[in-house]
């Protein structure tokens, strides 16, 4: 018999602290560490009834990969079997599964038959008395039908009851649930309420029959409410959820675990889940999703197998489906695409549908502060994307940084082409700037107008999807759209596909702007100036004032292509090169130097354990940051000083102000280079 695949237990001192190792705004990958196992996350963790075990618990840890399960500690408690067991051999014993467990504490059974027996403190001195890896106070339960003045009631009745239970819990790592029904600012107060006391993890309570009935968005206003005033460093729990397609959008909102039996109970009832959706059996005449479990039958033989047998095959399919779910979510957070799998699920379901856009009209400050403004690889067309997700939220608010026009300014529109602009465009853009030096030039693009000189910004400049999204523009809609992005009273606003000839777009320019100037042979190298003096203050909060006044003195070093590659400064030190993958720079230690003495980058202030590593080119870690001075935004540029001001190194931020004073585990600044002993890590333009 082949041996049961082990568990990772934490190290020493990290039991109950939460990692990030890669993110996307709110949406994070992480390790939750226990003495038992590291935890994964975002992480399912498939319900078992200690009494009827669809699905082996040890099959889910060997064959499925899930690296925890929850059961109840209250049927375990009222069943005499199994607390004997569990109490002489402990919970993992009992279902035969090596990796982390959490117990739930009677809450939903106290909600579907009115009572529980069970006290508060007694609940949770058993679950620790049976070796859990993580268990959960006796909450109260908010229905969404109960009235305001009740939903007051449980918030205050189970922030009441969290000293006992974590008293009881004598440091086994304890969930606080948050209540609060449907109402916003109760939820709120919950969470606040439960983040004042010493839990490991926040459960989302009271969601199972908004879920039964498709009550999404009041899914997702819940999640946001609560979102903020939960602790960073604590793992945001999704009680009771557990279907594919709702893991895209709470992951994309900060979940990380969740919990269902929905494998089995949909099982029973011969209905299959799929990240799309769910399907039934009887409806079924071909597989429209691929599983192991299902492989070898068709679906008239599974139809016909017996009950038990067939609850069963389910059950395993319903699994892998989940799982491979959970996986891709991770996936997409890695690879910067959670929104647009988010965009994909909202269109296979209308409540779905329905809470995503609500979303996206709502998008939380917090969200759009933490989020990365570039996008690694193109960004796939969705009709959506016009409103807003976070990503090019979070473009548009550093474009107030750059000097886009003034009052009166001429405007030039070009539109009709995907990028890359600068090889469809340059030639007529440079005839456009010898001879109406003023003007303002822009690019329409589906996403929204951008300055010519962030024309190969990301998210903007790499979007995939039709020719149809490049087509002719609507001149009233682009002048609304103009005024917007100068935040001032444009003066003539004229639009020309590129796709025309240049000297007819030339020619109508002169007609509505005027003959302009002569020829100028430094125009070329004016737009390369003004892109890299844009993408500065773009990226930095320097000026666009004193960031031409930096560049004023510098030298250019240029690609075969006429691209910028790198720029250095008087003295001839290399002190950054722009990105061509995504339109964003990177900093030398000579340029971080610069921007230190002008104060222009956020800073990390590390104490005196840290200096020496950072001086030296190593990561900073979670707990060793005194102070934030600025506003860190997650994978951009930042400064690390010590506490006199002096300058260690600069790096790319993982984390914003809070986060960094918060974590325990994990890198927040990722060094590129330190001023110790030449670690500085050269930037190139590729």
């Amino acid at each position: 018999m082949a041996t049961m695949r082990q568990p990772n237990p934490c190290r020493e001192g990290d039991h109950g602290r939460f990692e990030v190792v890669a993110r996307d705004g709110w949406a994070r990958v992480g390790k939750f560490h226990t003495s038992t196992h590291v935890l994964n996350t975002p992480a399912l963790l498939p319900v078992i009834n200690p009494n009827i075990r669809t699905v082996e618990p040890a099959d889910m840890w060997e064959k499925y990969g899930f690296e925890a399960v929850i059961t109840n500690s209250y049927v375990i408690w009222k069943h005499e079997k199994l607390t004997k067991t569990a109490r002489e051999e402990g919970v993992h014993a009992l279902l035969n599964f090596p990796g982390v467990i959490m117990t739930d504490s009677g809450t939903f059974q106290h909600y579907i038959y009115g009572d529980v027996e069970v006290g508060v403190g007694e609940i949770v001195e058993f679950q620790r008395a049976i070796g859990v890896d993580i268990a959960t106070m006796l909450d109260v339960f908010g229905t969404p039908d109960m009235t305001r003045e009740e939903i007051e009631a449980v918030v205050s009745e189970t922030a009441a009851r969290a000293e006992e239970s974590l008293k009881a819990a004598e440091g086994v790592l304890l969930n606080g649930p948050i209540q609060g029904g449907i109402h916003a600012d109760l939820r709120q107060r919950s969470a606040e309420l439960m983040a004042e006391h010493d839990f490991a993890i926040h459960p989302i309570g009271g969601i199972v029959p908004l879920m039964e009935k498709q009550r999404y968005r009041d899914l997702v206003e819940i999640i946001i409410a609560c979102r903020e005033d939960i602790p960073v460093e604590r793992p945001v729990h999704i009680f009771g959820c557990g279907h594919p397609h709702l893991f895209p959008i709470c992951v994309a909102l900060g979940a990380d675990l969740f919990d269902s039996a929905a494998y089995a109970l949909f099982a029973r009832d011969d209905r299959m889940l799929f990240p799309w959706g769910t399907g039934r059996l009887s409806e079924i005449t071909h597989w429209p999703y691929a599983s192991n479990a299902l492989s070898q039958l068709t679906p008239d033989e599974v139809r016909a197998l017996p009950d038990d047998e067939r609850c069963e095959l389910l059950s395993r399919h319903n699994l892998e489906i989940t799982a491979a779910e959970i996986s891709r979510c991770r996936q997409a957070v890695i690879d910067g695409t959670i929104w647009q799998l988010v965009e994909q699920r909202s269109h296979t379901n209308p409540a779905l549908r329905e809470a995503t856009l609500w979303l996206y009209e709502n998008l939380p400050d917090g969200l759009i502060d933490t989020t990365n403004p570039l996008r690694n690889g193109g960004v796939t067309w969705s009709e959506d994307l016009s409103l807003q997700p976070p990503g090019l939220a979070a473009s548009d608010r550093l474009l107030s940084r750059v000097n886009i026009g003034s009052e009166g300014s001429d405007v030039i529109v070009l539109y009709g082409k995907q990028g890359p602009w600068r090889e469809r465009c340059g030639t007529l853009v440079n005839s456009i700037a010898e001879r109406w030096p003023n003007a303002v030039i822009l690019i329409h693009t589906p996403l929204g107008l951008i300055p010519y000189s962030l024309e190969d910004l990301s998210p903007f400049a790499h979007v995939v999807g039709p020719g149809a999204l490049w087509a002719e523009v609507d001149p009233a809609t682009v002048g609304s759209e103009v005024e917007d992005l100068l935040e001032a009273q444009a003066g003539s606003i004229v639009c020309f596909d590129i796709g025309e000839d240049n000297l007819e777009i030339l020619s109508s320019i002169g007609d509505a702007l005027g003959e302009g100037a002569g020829p100028d042979e430094g125009t070329a190298h004016r737009l390369q100036v003004e892109s890299v003096r844009d993408k500065v203050a773009y990226f930095s909060d320097l000026s666009c004032d004193d960031a031409e006044k930096w560049l004023s003195g510098c030298s250019f070093v240029y690609s075969r292509t006429g691209r910028v590659r790198n720029v250095m400064d008087s003295d001839g030190n290399h002190i950054l090169s722009p990105r061509m993958r995504d339109g964003g720079l990177s900093l030398t230690l000579a340029g971080a130097e610069y921007l230190h003495e002008n104060e222009a980058l956020p800073a990390f202030v590390v104490n005196s354990d840290a200096a020496e590593y950072a001086r030296k080119g190593r990561n900073v870690m979670f707990g060793f940051i005194l102070e934030i001075i600025g506003k860190p935004t997650p994978g951009l540029a930042c400064r690390i000083i010590d506490q006199s001001g002096e300058l260690l190194a600069h790096g790319i931020s993982r984390c914003n102000a809070d986060e960094a004073m918060r974590f325990r585990k994990g890198v927040a600044v990722r060094i590129r280079g330190g001023v110790g002993d030449g670690s500085a890590v050269e930037p190139t333009g590729d």
